[in-house]
């Protein structure tokens, strides 16, 4: 994905950053504004995972961090969570006058709420997503349970927040216990789509329970399985963002797969950032994702390169035994092709290889064939297998011819 810096005038009058994340192979189809966690900022990982997930699917999204959190202006102890609710109205005022006005909008753990309950506000909110989120935002006082009293005594304290210190005082508390969360659920119109962990031990489950219920239809829930609140492990924050993408696509002005443009010439296109093997694909206006194993460096959140290769051998060898089948109007259900590549030494196979003890590529098929067929459509059939035009391709001369672009 494509990234910049921006910044506009929050609620308050503050500077706020943000980031907008787009798409690399185009104009984005949609907008999307994305409210982070308490205390968290615009750039935790996990954020960068949901909003990569998105604009693999055509989505731009605007993060950006609340007053006095990372890189936005002002005073984080004059905040509280009304003021992070009136952030969210200008920053969706500021992509309407700017960019263009969000369809979709996603929130984690406070986040979530916030958006809840700004999402009645915004005209052009089709889709909610939230994860982790509480349905109401008192529930955030069990984090600073241990400074409660003092806050209360004192009117203000110094708390400690994940590791970080933080000033919180007594009008945050006031006014967590003033907001009507559930009416503001029951007045958003548009899609609510709610996606927690049922081991999430910083926001029960049940908060999730409780938006869900006070939905309107159309609405959704989707276990996050095993994640914990932060999503910290990498799948499950990328998982999250492929999820909201395809729950938002039933309701956001995303095209139809035959609609989308099509790259000149079908290009595919592969785009690997800093830090990580984990390499972006597009293929002829499909998005997929390729990856390395955690043994060699990588985070295995997807296929390796010759996974991708044997994948297509296997993919055309079934789609060329169909349309066979379909040709000679067989009974034949289903076509089953299990691709194994390796690398063997050339003296162990039946090609004769000049190299002597160079190694070559083996690519192990196996065709399961379900249906009503005779032994002889059977062979007939394994011989069609060897038709297919990448079976073709791997056994032909190939030149690849490489340019560096400007």
């Amino acid at each position: 994905m494509k990234s910049r810096k921006l910044f506009f005038e929050g609620a308050g009058g503050a500077q706020l950053a943000a980031r907008l994340d787009s798409p690399v192979d185009g104009k984005p189809m949609a907008y999307a504004l994305f409210a982070h966690c308490f205390t968290c900022n615009k750039n935790l990982r996990a954020v960068g995972n949901i909003s990569r997930a998105l604009t693999q699917e055509g989505v731009a999204v605007l993060r950006f961090d609340f007053t006095g959190l990372g890189e936005s202006e002002g005073d984080f102890a004059d905040t509280n969570f009304s003021s992070n609710v009136e952030d969210l109205l200008a920053a969706a005022e500021f992509m309407g006058r700017e960019l263009q006005a969000p369809q979709l909008l996603v929130g984690h753990s406070l986040g979530g709420a916030a958006v809840l309950q700004a999402a009645s506000r915004i005209e052009s909110v089709k889709a909610v997503a939230t994860i982790g989120a509480p349905c109401n935002p008192v529930h955030v006082k069990h984090i600073l349970e241990s400074s409660i009293d003092e806050i209360e005594a004192e009117g203000v304290a110094r708390v400690s927040i994940a590791g970080r210190p933080f000033t919180i005082k007594k009008q945050f508390l006031d006014d967590l216990s003033d907001v009507a969360m559930k009416e503001a659920i029951r007045a958003t119109r548009a899609s609510i789509n709610v996606l927690h962990a049922p081991l999430d031990d910083t926001v029960g489950v049940d908060q999730a329970g409780e938006i869900f219920m006070a939905a309107r239809h159309p609405k959704s829930f989707v276990s996050l399985d095993k994640a914990d609140h932060l999503l910290s492990r990498e799948e499950d924050s990328l998982y999250a963002g492929r999820v909201i993408a395809a729950l938002a696509s039933r309701y956001i002005d995303l095209p139809l797969a035959k609609d989308k443009v099509q790259p000149k010439d079908k290009t595919v296109t592969a785009r690997t950032g800093a830090g990580g093997f984990l390499t972006e694909i597009r293929a002829n206006g499909h998005s997929l994702t390729a990856d390395e194993p955690a043994s060699v460096g990588g985070t295995d959140l997807g296929p390796t390169p010759y996974e991708l290769l044997a994948s297509s051998l296997a993919a055309c060898t079934s789609m060329t035994l169909r349309m066979y089948a379909d040709h000679k109007k067989l009974s034949l259900r289903a076509a089953e092709v299990e691709v194994i590549h390796s690398k063997e030494h050339a003296d162990d196979c039946e090609k004769d290889v000049s190299a002597g003890n160079a190694k070559i590529d083996v690519f192990k098929r196996t065709v399961k064939l379900e249906g009503d067929l005779d032994e002889k459509q059977r062979q007939r059939m394994l011989e069609i297998a060897d038709r297919c035009p990448v079976h073709k391709t791997l056994h032909s001369a190939v030149r690849v011819q490489t340019e560096l672009k400007d």
